[in-house]
């Protein structure tokens, strides 16, 4: 736990529950980019996967585009289809057979397959949190409403 102490938000004001309607917004924006750069991280792990599958599918010298950045491309040969340079992160580049790198990337895919449904989880919890915190305050909103109703027709009678 981070120290957080749990709040009956029934308790809450209209203000307070604003706030925390606005903390929840934020924090649901920042997990659903979070979600969809993991989501993106696996379409690249998968693609490298694919990528080497072709690899070991060539038998002969074949001509290919190298990237050299992520748009910028050379031309080379594939003359080793038994090994590749694996990016480690960072900017670091290893030698792997293809075997190794392949089961490498599935161990990635693996690792934001599991990252993703824990996220997926948090974002339920969190939107479900929002529900509730909307729902009273729509209620709260209504009760001040009609509280100054009442009070405008007693005024009015005396």
């Amino acid at each position: 736990m981070s120290g957080q102490q749990p709040v009956d938000v029934t308790e809450l004001n209209v203000a307070q529950l604003q706030d925390v309607r606005k903390q929840l917004e934020q924090e649901l924006q920042h997990l659903t980019a979070s979600y969809g750069q993991l989501k993106a991280a696996q379409a690249r792990f998968r693609t490298c996967i694919e990528s080497i599958n072709a690899i070991q599918s060539q038998k002969s010298q074949r001509e290919l585009l190298v990237p050299l950045t992520s748009s910028l491309y050379v031309p080379g040969k594939l003359t080793d289809s038994k090994k590749v340079l694996v990016d480690v992160g960072t900017g670091y580049y290893v030698e792997r057979s293809t075997e190794d790198a392949q089961k490498m990337y599935e161990g990635r895919v693996d690792f934001v397959s599991k990252s993703l449904e824990q996220l997926q989880e948090t974002i339920t919890r969190k939107e479900d949190n929002m529900r509730v915190v909307r729902d009273i305050l729509v209620v709260k909103v209504s009760q001040q409403q009609q509280q100054a109703g009442g009070a405008e027709g007693q005024t009015q009678k005396a």
